[in-house]
């Protein structure tokens, strides 16, 4: 069965997350209403996290980023993970991530890796670096897709620039560095959590 789309659609993107941390950072951002985790696999320890979040978390959709290869969709999956982030298009990853119910939110940069992406079974696409496809691009991006494609940039979201995003057409975030680095204070975690979902609910009132 595929997993749903995550209510709150802002994604945590925690890159060096140490395992043994994993659940008191898990904890800092679920209560302040981040309900997607993802632990990017090109740092040590990221499936041995991605394990204990969903263990403290199941009903949070929890799984891994930098995803390149169906060994990397294999073993998430078998940490219990059920969320893939990748920063490219692979149409062999996204499809077994799919076949196994994972939800898939590929990286894509042109209509053309877009539709790749939808063909192969993606939920939602990652728009990245969302920088380089500005607002203009996501537009464009928007007026090709099917109605209702959840499209998420990811590269420098912070609170001040959602809106401008939300305008152009973003119906979620993937936050990184601006949210989490590892050994970031647990207060001034939640400080940064809490603006970012304070910001994403009042511009979807």
């Amino acid at each position: 069965m595929t997993i749903s789309h995550p209510a709150v659609p802002l994604v945590a993107i925690l890159r060096g997350l140490p395992p043994e941390a994993a659940v008191a950072v898990g904890e800092v951002l679920y209560q302040a209403g981040f309900r997607a985790l993802e632990v990017p696999l090109n740092r040590p320890g990221a499936l041995a996290a991605i394990s204990a979040l969903v263990q403290r978390f199941p009903d949070a959709l929890v799984g891994g980023g930098t995803m390149l290869s169906v060994e990397h969709v294999e073993a998430v999956y078998a940490a219990g993970g059920r969320l893939l982030v990748s920063p490219n298009c692979v149409p062999a990853v996204i499809r077994r991530a799919a076949e196994l119910g994972m939800y898939c939110a590929p990286g894509v940069a042109t209509p053309t890796e877009a539709f790749a992406a939808l063909d192969a079974g993606a939920h939602a696409l990652k728009i990245f670096p969302a920088d380089m496809v500005g607002h203009a691009g996501l537009k464009a991006f928007n007026s090709v897709l099917p109605a209702g494609t959840p499209v998420w940039p990811v590269g420098g979201i912070t609170p001040d620039n959602m809106a401008g995003w939300k305008q152009a057409g973003a119906t979620g975030f993937g936050i990184g560095g601006q949210l989490y680095t590892p050994g970031v204070a647990l207060d001034e975690l939640s400080r940064r959590a809490q603006a970012y979902v304070h910001q994403w609910h009042s511009l979807t009132v």
